[in-house]
């Protein structure tokens, strides 16, 4: 139905779920397993088969051996059951030797965590820009490099970038100081390649921007999220608002929408029988099936 028919590939984006060993409650509150499982749960229910689930750094928060094990064992038996590749990502809470072990089965190192698949001709690369020992963030000069040697020969269906820290403004207190340092240097790799998405996060809200002229899409937490419009001047962590994201990607566009954790009542729709005779019908029936006014009742 529609314009633009099914996309080419399908890309799940979840960003920081901050395990902590032992199942600990996140600051005593959060329960992180469920709210990763309950994504996870709503993502296998939807009958969606996704490529790829892309995690966009904050995998744990403390970097503990039994918080990588137990975000493992939730999510690689879920993407094997939707078929899906997994790409981890570095954050800033995230500590590199032990991601490498625990998540990538390699040995313990401390260089920056880095990748370059292939999903058919879509190219997706992750960034690592995370420093250890501190929040905010950096790409060194020898990533860059490695970065401008990946994208010199473009793919056929264009790059997707994955990284944590944004390269795009945010105005809540405190956050700006965490940003991305020196984002010129990661814009004069990107600009006139053919990376078509950067995906971030980090923030723990959804937004949008661009960044060298490519759209950037940062996912909200599966954790808490960050409170928007909290009274000037405060921080505030919200046990609300989670949420992840799905990536389509077509041959002109790619479209990113955000789905909320959680389980909401239904108070409209239309079920399979319907939606499946609308899809049986040509396209000029459709419109005079469903998208013509129905008078109201006198």
């Amino acid at each position: 139905m529609g314009q633009y028919g099914v996309p080419g590939h399908t890309i799940v984006h979840i960003s920081d779920t901050h395990f902590l060993a032992g199942e600990r409650a996140l600051y005593g509150a959060v329960d992180t397993d469920a709210g990763l499982t309950q994504a996870l749960r709503q993502l296998e229910g939807s009958g969606m088969r996704p490529e790829l689930l892309v995690f966009t750094g904050d995998i744990a928060d403390l970097g503990e051996e039994d918080a990588y094990r137990r975000i493992r064992g939730i999510v690689e038996p879920a993407a094997e059951r939707l078929g899906a590749k997994v790409l981890w990502v570095m954050g800033n809470h995230d500590d590199r030797a032990r991601l490498r072990v625990e998540l990538l089965d390699e040995a313990a190192a401390t260089e920056p965590v880095v990748a370059s698949i292939r999903l058919g001709g879509l190219r997706v690369i992750a960034l690592d820009t995370s420093v250890p020992g501190y929040h905010h963030g950096e790409l060194s000069a020898e990533q860059l490099e490695w970065l401008r040697g990946e994208l010199a020969e473009p793919a056929p269906e264009g790059t997707v970038l994955a990284l944590h820290h944004p390269p795009i403004p945010t105005t809540i207190p405190l956050m700006p100081i965490l940003e991305l340092q020196r984002q010129d240097e990661l814009a004069a790799v990107i600009e006139g390649s053919d990376v078509r998405a950067v995906l971030g996060g980090h923030l723990h809200y959804s937004t949008h921007s661009t960044f060298a002229g490519v759209p950037v899409s940062v996912a909200a937490a599966t954790c808490y999220t960050m409170d928007m419009v909290a009274p000037r001047g405060r921080l505030v962590g919200l046990g609300g608002g989670q949420s992840f994201s799905i990536v389509q990607v077509y041959d002109d566009r790619i479209v990113h929408s955000m789905v909320p954790v959680g389980e909401f009542p239904v108070v409209s729709g239309f079920d399979n029988a319907f939606v499946d005779r609308m899809a049986e019908l040509p396209a000029d029936e459709q419109l005079e099936a469903f998208s013509k006014h129905v008078a109201p009742p006198e």
